[in-house]
Formats: structure tokens, C-alpha cells, sequence
């Protein structure tokens, strides 16, 4: 055989290959009973459930950023900082969502990981929260009335409820389509394992539209 007739009979070989390995319920993810509603639909929703308080969720933050910003059209991405009943964790939140409110949060997003896994600085109540950001650029006042709004405030209790709607345990965990929650032994097989969740979805979904 030729080496291009080789190199052909290889690339048939990779292109009929799954992508993915298949993928085991309760070994690769669990599926949730009962699904939980989505905010978009017609998407494939992948959620984030994290806080920057855990050292884990630092460490899996430029993973997850990269794996995000190369997702089809398909999928959207969304982030839910939640407390897991720790008020330090639960202020961090709020941080979170205020600055989301404000228009700051991608600017400060990653320094904020930085401050309090690098810097060591405890930012773990209000008052230092507030002078963090202010120190960084962002309006007292804007900041305190996002900080305390009725809006934020709903926000954190919706992601308290979906922590335990969705059996989370421990953070950073991510969620495909509100049925099923992944599993993986490392960050890089978490981000395989959702990459297969994903193409499930998508097909449990075109087969449902053939019906």
C-alpha cells in the first residue's frame, strides 16, 4: 500500500471514531430526577456551580474559561457562585452579583481569584469586599446598593435552592440541561465527560424532534 493510500485508510479510521468515549450513568455523570427548568431555551445549558472562596474553583478557572470560549452555537454557559451554607462563601456571592449588576464583573473576575488565593486577602465580609473593589476602580455607592438590593439578594437564595435541587455537594460541579450532573476523577476528564453529556443531549434531542 502507498503512503497516501495509508494515510487515507487512517484518516477513515479517525473520522468514523466517536469523538468521545462512551459515557457511564453514575460513573460519568448522574442524571437528575426531577430535571430542573433552564434559562434558555433551544440551547444546551452547561452550568458552573463554583465559589471563589474554594482553591479548587481557582485552579479549574482557566481551564473551564478556555473550554468555554471554543463551545458551539449550540451551548450556552453560565457561572452560579453559591455560598454552600459558608457566609464567607455566600458574601463572595454577592460580590459576584453585584458586580454583574454594575457592568464590573469581567474586569475584576480573575482578580478577585487572585486576591484571595494569591494574596491571601480575606475578602469574606462586606466592608472588606467594599474596599477591595473600590480600591479597584469600582463606585462605593453603586457597589453598596447592588450589594444589598433585593435583586442580588434573590439571585443568591436562586442559587441556594439550586444547590440543593441539584444535589450539589461540592464546588466547582457543572450540570448539562438541567438533567444531568458530571462526574470525572480530575478537571480534564470533568471537561471530557461534559463535552460527552453535551453530544448526549444533543442527540436524546434530535431524536426526540424525529418523533
Amino acid at each position: 500500500m502507498s503512503i497516501r493510500s495509508s494515510f487515507l485508510a487512517l484518516a477513515v479510521v479517525v473520522l468514523s471514531a466517536p469523538l468521545h468515549a462512551d459515557i457511564l450513568e453514575n460513573t460519568d455523570y448522574r442524571t437528575l430526577d426531577p430535571p430542573q427548568p433552564t434559562d434558555t431555551p433551544g440551547k444546551i445549558e452547561v452550568l458552573e456551580l463554583f465559589s471563589y472562596g474554594c482553591p479548587h474553583c481557582y485552579e479549574f478557572y482557566p481551564l473551564i474559561n478556555a473550554w468555554a470560549a471554543k463551545l458551539p452555537k449550540d451551548v450556552v454557559f453560565k457561572r452560579v457562585p453559591t455560598g454552600l451554607g459558608r457566609t464567607a462563601w455566600t458574601n463572595l456571592a454577592k460580590m459576584y452579583y453585584a458586580l454583574q449588576a454594575i457592568g464590573a464583573l469581567s474586569r475584576l473576575d480573575a482578580q478577585i481569584f487572585h486576591a484571595i488565593h494569591q494574596e491571601q486577602l480575606p475578602l469574606f465580609d462586606e466592608q472588606a469586599i467594599t474596599d477591595w473593589v473600590v480600591k479597584h476602580g469600582v463606585d462605593r455607592e453603586k457597589f453598596t446598593l447592588a450589594f444589598e438590593s433585593f435583586g442580588v439578594n434573590t439571585k443568591i437564595d436562586q442559587a441556594e435552592q439550586m444547590i440543593e435541587n441539584y444535589k450539589i455537594e461540592a464546588v466547582p460541579t457543572l450540570a448539562v440541561a438541567g438533567k444531568y450532573v458530571v462526574i470525572g476523577n480530575s478537571f480534564e476528564q470533568i471537561l471530557s465527560n461534559t463535552d460527552a453529556v453535551i453530544a448526549k443531549v444533543r442527540a436524546e434531542r434530535a431524536a426526540g424532534s424525529r418523533k
